[in-house]
């Protein structure tokens, strides 16, 4: 390959959360983030980082050379995007996701795609007001939506006989009629289940929207982390009525792994929604675009950046191949659904737990005892499940998975 996927980063003390902080158990059994080196490890193991989701690869080089040519000039005053922010992300979205028609006027900046989220459901509700999302749930939309006084309504994904998240249209409409629900959030490809919905599915849903005026704010921030094979249909190209009623958000941070320089944006067709979105996000004063995450997208968004999504796409598929395989053939009771998007795993630990008579809370920790620092994912409406990112070297999985058989799900086996 052209770019580095196989060296593995010495991150501790480089500003970074998924090095330097482990969810641990405090001393009342709450999982509580502490300082890397105030968790013991069984025989000192190394922490492994794969909770947080953000990867473990060096950056795209024409990032930091954009970066490093915007430093060279010693002022940073006020400024206004550059016509090639607009143009870039134009390109990007046009020849990777197939957006049609895309003008600069459609595309507004966001600090953070739940910043976005959370003014384009302003524009849409009053507090108290019923939202529709599915679940399992990402956990920024809990936090931000009960945060900001809005009544979350869950309908349940559901796995059909091929063992693929799908949407339950039937129970969507019981939850939209019964809570009066005219807005819904959408995770597209969806977090953390890792579904990349089709084109048919969109439509679908676009029917049950579109009867009951259920407008739809849709986070696309995971849209260039697609395993080959799929495609990603963007909300706003799946139907003329969708084109017409969706808020739609999109980031290069989760795609290049820039979520510590800031900055998202919008893409809103409908004109009365974007001059109404555009409002509610200016009333803080806080939501300004930094020159450097400018660069950023600018150096992200270039044909090397094609390159390197595609390179990183294969690799990511390596891991989640490698990851599913090991959990079918080594940890029985645990099951999976391989991901179609995104590198995160959801898995089920319920049939494991229950057979051999352990909590959640002491299976989660097992795990963290043996330096795999995984993911509580109980925090996403999964009563047995834990999140695991799979976005670091794939000898890094392996060794992962290693200690997980050794130590974990099959410990009493290997005593």
């Amino acid at each position: 390959m052209k770019y580095d996927f196989t060296s593995i980063m010495n991150r501790k003390g480089q500003d970074a959360i998924a090095a330097d902080l482990v969810p641990f158990p405090d001393d009342d059994g709450r999982f509580v983030m502490m300082p890397e080196e105030d968790v013991k490890t069984i025989d000192n193991l190394d922490k492994i980082p794969m909770w947080v989701a953000d990867m473990n690869f060096p950056v795209l080089p024409t990032i930091t050379e954009a970066v490093a040519r915007r430093l060279s000039h010693p002022a940073f005053g006020y400024f206004n995007p550059r016509p090639e922010y607009f143009d870039e992300i134009i390109d990007w979205q046009s020849s990777r996701n197939d957006f049609q028609d895309l003008k600069p006027e459609y595309i507004g900046y966001e600090n953070g795609v739940l910043g976005g989220v959370l003014s384009a459901l302003n524009v849409l509700c009053s507090k108290g007001d019923s939202v529709l999302l599915h679940s399992p749930t990402y956990i920024g939309f809990t936090n931000s939506l009960k945060n900001n006084g809005y009544n979350m309504v869950l309908s349940p994904l559901k796995k059909d006989e091929n063992n693929i998240w799908r949407m339950d249209f039937e129970d969507m409409e019981k939850r939209i009629v019964e809570n009066n629900i005219h807005s819904m959030v959408f995770c597209s490809p969806h977090n953390p289940c890792g579904r990349v919905w089709e084109k048919w599915e969109l439509e679908k849903m676009s029917e049950l929207c579109e009867k009951y005026d259920v407008k739809v704010v849709s986070d696309e921030i995971w849209s260039d982390l697609i395993r080959p094979g799929f495609k990603h249909t963007p909300t706003l190209m799946a139907t003329d009525w969708l084109r017409e009623n969706t808020f739609a958000f999109y980031a290069p941070s989760k795609t290049f792994n820039l979520a510590g320089l800031v900055g998202s944006y919008h893409i809103i067709y409908n004109k009365t929604l974007r001059d109404r979105l555009n409002k509610e996000s200016s009333l803080s004063h806080y939501n300004e675009m930094n020159v450097l995450s400018m660069y950023a997208l600018l150096g992200a968004y270039q044909p090397e950046g094609h390159e390197w999504v595609d390179e990183l796409n294969e690799v990511i598929k390596g891991n989640v191949d490698y990851a599913c395989d090991y959990i079918d053939q080594h940890f029985d009771g645990v099951t999976v659904s391989k991901p179609q998007g995104t590198y995160m795993l959801f898995i089920d630990c319920e049939d494991w737990c229950k057979a051999n008579n352990k909590t959640m809370d002491e299976l989660l920790k097992a795990g963290l005892d043996c330096g795999v620092c995984w993911q509580d994912g109980r925090m996403f409406h999964g009563p047995y499940a834990i999140r695991l990112n799979l976005a670091l070297p794939l000898s890094r999985v392996k060794e992962a998975f290693d200690r997980l058989d050794r130590y974990v799900f099959n410990a009493d086996a290997n005593k």
